[in-house]
């Protein structure tokens, strides 16, 4: 059977990884000279709460090759080629080490694949993955599946303030809505990688409607399109708009995940955001 990797970023309920066995990579962030490791070390409420009263924004890292290389020492034996899902290398190191770690087993049938995206989208993926490996999928089959759906991928998300993606260095292209737009509450999205800004709203509540009537024009009725919402300290507002999404689209238990930190150190506290993957003819 094909086995599945993947990272923190991914933001996967432990009950899926435990049902599945997946081996998890935990992303690193450092609050000055403290390190933590997400998911081990750091939990959810520990990292809002530091987030919310730090002066300095955190750092954070792709998990090192090193951790790579001790899951891989233990799947590799097995003979069963192994898939390595992670978020886009604009954003994150994770695939770099990844394939750094590859190195070590030239002979083994390990596939790093950058799939372009993160969090709820990247969860998607690795959730499709693991179903299709327990079926008996093959990997190349299973590759080729993911190849296909990252292009379709649309992930729409509102900030409180652009100011956390401008101090991480990870604003993109919508740097242009800085400085005197500071104040606006942009639609931002994630295209081929990137954070670009998509429309400029200058309230957060015509904001997420607009993220409403976006998700419901281009959402595929003829096929699942796997929707998400995620969000990091917005959970009541989380909630409220999985469930109205759901009644809207007909789908049933829309999932809601938490932004995990090493995500939400950049989009900052109240971010909310969705993914979903729209029909082949509309991809990117």
């Amino acid at each position: 059977m094909v086995r599945i990797v993947t990272d923190t970023t991914a933001a996967l309920p432990a009950d899926f990884v435990q049902r599945y066995d997946i081996p998890v990579l935990p992303q690193v962030v450092n609050f000055g000279v403290e390190s933590y490791l997400e998911g081990v070390d750091l939990d959810m409420q520990t990292f809002m709460d530091k987030l919310t009263s730090s002066r300095e924004l955190p750092k954070t890292a792709a998990p090192p090759p090193e951790l790579f290389v001790e899951v891989f020492r233990k799947l590799v034996p097995t003979g069963e080629p192994i898939l390595c899902l992670h978020p886009s290398t604009e954003l994150s190191g994770t695939v770099r080490s990844a394939t750094l770690a590859k190195a070590e087993f030239p002979d083994a049938d390990i596939r790093v694949i950058d799939t372009r995206l993160i969090a709820g989208g990247l969860a998607t993926l690795v959730k499709l993955a693991a179903r299709w490996a327990e079926a008996g999928t093959d990997a190349d089959t299973i590759e080729r599946r993911i190849c296909e759906l990252v292009p379709r991928c649309r992930i729409y998300f509102v900030v409180q303030t652009l100011e956390y993606l401008a101090r991480g260095g990870r604003i993109g292209g919508a740097s242009a809505l800085l400085g005197s737009l500071l104040q606006v509450k942009p639609i931002l999205m994630l295209h081929d990688g990137r954070v670009e800004a998509l429309e400029r709203v200058r309230t957060r509540q015509r904001a997420l409607a607009r993220m409403e009537e976006l998700i419901l024009a281009d959402y595929p009725r003829h096929e699942d399109g796997h929707v998400c919402v995620m969000h990091a300290g917005a959970e009541a507002e989380g909630r409220a708009l999985a469930e109205r999404l759901g009644g809207q689209l007909g789908v049933k238990d829309v999932p809601l995940y938490y932004m995990p930190p090493a995500i939400a150190t950049h989009a900052g506290p109240g971010v909310l955001a969705t993914a979903f993957f729209v029909a082949p003819d509309k991809e990117q």
